[in-house]
């Protein structure tokens, strides 16, 4: 991934292959078990991985009904806590990750229900099933793909969650269509994401590891809900917005003082059913 990098080694302008980077930096992390940095050698532990999920939303209970290595501390919230999800309702989860939220998913929608969680980065696929199997989930699936193009029927699932993905995507816009599209009428969006309140230093913007903890992808909060807006859901909500600690999320301790430009933020729509 040299070819990316320049002298100082930020990313280029010409950032169309920045999601091979991302696959290949969360691959790492599904690896190594924990939340790292793809770029360096300094990687976080299990209880660095437990404390960013409580700081952002988890209980311990939650926690504690996952699979050991289900939790690798990568999200800014918890849609789970706030989707309100039903017995027998199809939910997919967009960058699943390791299976956390699915899992977490998993015993709300019941027997009769199903969870769906979608991911690009092989290693994690392989990590969700396993653990899927090892947790005995039978109404938890994993497929391999890009949530800019979901290996999902129309009209399929009842809820989407996400939790701090799409900032990883460089084409949010086809993120919410596609989110849309899959949807039934009436279905629900319940994303957990960072947004940025104040514009990022160029440093920032161009660095590999702000990428990889969703920093550099940040866009500004209205422009978020307009792409939400432009897909066709309605009703769209903030249902909670807070303060994230960043330092967690990226460990070049040159990159500071950006506290007051990201927040995270919980946002709501639906799909009408007209």
């Amino acid at each position: 991934m040299a070819g990316l990098l320049n002298e100082k080694g930020y990313v280029k302008k010409n950032r169309k292959d920045i999601k091979e980077y991302v696959k290949e930096g969360y691959g790492r992390i599904a690896q190594q078990e924990g939340l790292c940095c793809p770029t360096s050698s300094c990687c976080g532990s299990t209880n660095q991985a437990q404390d960013i999920s409580k700081a952002v939303g988890y209980s311990d209970s939650e926690m504690s009904a996952v699979p050991e290595g289900a939790n690798l501390g990568l999200g800014c919230g918890n849609p789970v806590a706030i989707a309100s999800l039903k017995e027998g309702e199809a939910v997919l989860d967009l960058g699943s990750g390791a299976g956390f939220d699915a899992f977490l998913a998993s015993p709300r929608v019941g027997e009769k229900g199903r969870v769906i969680g979608v991911d690009m980065t092989p290693e994690m696929i392989k990590k969700a099933c396993a653990n899927a199997k090892k947790g005995n989930y039978r109404n938890v699936e994993f497929r391999l793909g890009e949530i800019e193009k979901l290996p999902v029927e129309d009209n399929f699932v009842d809820v989407i969650i996400s939790n701090c993905v799409i900032n990883l995507s460089p084409d949010k816009r086809s993120v919410f269509k596609e989110a849309f599209r899959v949807l039934k009428p009436g279905g629900r969006l319940m994303v957990s994401d960072l947004v940025l309140v104040k514009d990022l230093p160029d440093a920032i913007k161009e660095s590999i590891e702000a990428y990889v903890g969703c920093l550099a992808g940040a866009v500004m909060k209205n422009e978020y809900i307009r792409f939400i807006e432009n897909a066709g859901f309605k009703d769209i909500k903030i249902i909670n917005q807070s303060n994230y600690p960043v330092d967690a999320m990226v460990c070049d301790k040159g990159i500071n003082n950006i506290a007051d430009s990201v927040v995270s933020i919980k946002i709501h729509a639906i799909k009408s059913a007209n």
